[in-house]
């Protein structure tokens, strides 16, 4: 699928992409602007509007999940991403792709009491009236209900604080296709009078909570060691090494937290390219990586019987197919199209699935040739770009910095001066 992608000239991708995926004139024309957001349409998105930041929008290829073939959306300004996803996805294509599955799209609201005498009456007559609270809350939203969703628990939890035991009510609301913040901070604050009532206490805050471990999605793979052989290192060393890379990250919180920012790094860009909150997936992302009390790697790859590479990622996925930008941002749709995902737990498998791939991408770059060589050949171009090069130069002076194991502003500026002088001559 779009063999020899990275070779082609722009103009050529999109021709490619546009013949593959089906793109209209006008929808293939949104990628000749360098703001496919309208002014117009941003100045209703945020307040004291003066313009917009353009990322690179680009295309990761070979995804395999679930037995299809996905080209994934991703927009990052961080060189070597894509190239990574797409190398790291090809290899993974021939083990057998990627499995992935979702859990039930459950997100959870808080509400806050405090101030209460008697915490164990308190609980038990809130708990007693639960029918009625669900009620309570499914009739401030009457609309999500009737297609489906709407709230379908509630709990209720003791947090010790420096200053008094506080009872937290969650409410567990299946948000359908949404990501459903709007939802649910309006079905919390609903149940706040009556919770109140019941607890003769106070209800502070009412809002939901972007540790969504009732939304989680996991994909695993299952690589041979043929696969991975080369760089003058056998497929089962390179195993091994991968393997030892996750015990190091698992012992380790610094090791740790770069292990799963490289996970971020390709979950970030496609949750960016759908038009989603990436704060809100960051957020409950690293939360979840320390559920058990202790910062953990996102990602845990072992040996299985057969001596076979095994690599698993289960992240709470707080993603939408609609509302918020999603609806409003141009380059959104054709995310969409490009991709073909269809509903909100495919996209939660879908990102997950990339931020295993991306994981592997950095743990096999890591433990074989070092990170600098993939990563340093495109960062020479972004140096190039910062000195001024333009054109045919970036290529050119990105090429000489490589050659010279010396990639800084400083450099890249003596060389195109060079050139240019040389030129003028």
């Amino acid at each position: 699928m779009l063999e020899g992608f990275y070779k082609k000239t722009r103009t050529e991708r999109l021709d490619a992409v546009q013949e593959l995926c089906g793109l209209s004139d006008e929808e293939r024309a949104l990628f000749d602007q360098a703001g496919a957001l309208s002014f117009e349409t941003a100045d209703h998105m945020v307040e004291n509007l003066l313009g917009t930041y353009g990322v690179p929008f680009g295309l990761g290829l070979n995804m395999r999940m679930n037995g299809r073939d996905y080209l994934v959306p991703m927009a990052t300004e961080e060189p070597s991403v894509i190239a990574a996803q797409s190398g790291a996805g090809k290899l993974i294509r021939q083990a057998g792709g990627i499995k992935a599955e979702s859990r039930s799209r459950e997100m959870t609201g808080q509400i806050e009491l405090c101030g209460i005498k008697d915490v164990k009456k308190s609980r038990a007559a809130i708990l007693a009236q639960k029918t009625e609270l669900l009620f309570l809350a499914n009739s401030a939203y009457p609309s999500l209900q009737k297609r489906g969703g709407g709230a379908v628990d509630l709990t209720v939890r003791e947090v010790k604080t420096v200053r008094e035991t506080l009872l937290v009510v969650h409410i567990s609301v299946e948000t359908l296709e949404a990501m459903g913040a709007n939802m649910i901070n309006t079905m919390v604050e609903a149940l706040a009078p009556r919770l109140e009532e019941l607890s003769c206490g106070i209800a502070e805050m009412r809002i939901l909570t972007n540790l969504v471990d009732q939304a989680t999605a996991t994909a695993k793979c299952v690589i041979s060691p043929d696969l991975i052989s080369g760089k003058g290192f056998s497929g089962e060393e390179v195993r091994d090494r991968i393997v030892r890379a996750y015990e190091f990250a698992s012992a380790d919180i610094y090791r740790a937290t770069t292990h799963n920012k490289g996970i971020m790094n390709g979950v970030d860009a496609v949750v960016l390219a759908f038009g989603n909150d990436t704060r809100a997936v960051e957020a409950a992302a690293h939360a979840y990586a320390a559920k058990t009390g202790t910062y953990q790697p996102m990602s845990s790859w072992s040996v299985s019987d057969a001596g076979e590479l095994v690599g698993e990622l289960t992240l709470p996925m707080p993603v939408a197919m609609v509302g918020g930008s999603i609806g409003i941002v141009p380059l959104v749709s054709l995310s969409k199209k490009i991709s073909g995902v269809k509903s909100a737990s495919e996209l939660a498998e879908f990102i997950v699935s990339v931020g295993l791939t991306q994981n592997f991408a950095a743990l096999r770059a890591l433990v074989t040739e070092g990170i600098q060589r993939g990563h340093m050949s495109l960062q020479a171009k972004s140096t190039a770009i910062a000195a001024g090069a333009v054109g045919a130069e970036v290529e050119r002076v990105a090429e000489i910095l490589l050659k010279n194991r010396s990639v800084s502003l400083t450099s890249a500026s003596e060389i195109l001066q060079k050139m240019r002088d040389l030129s003028s001559n």
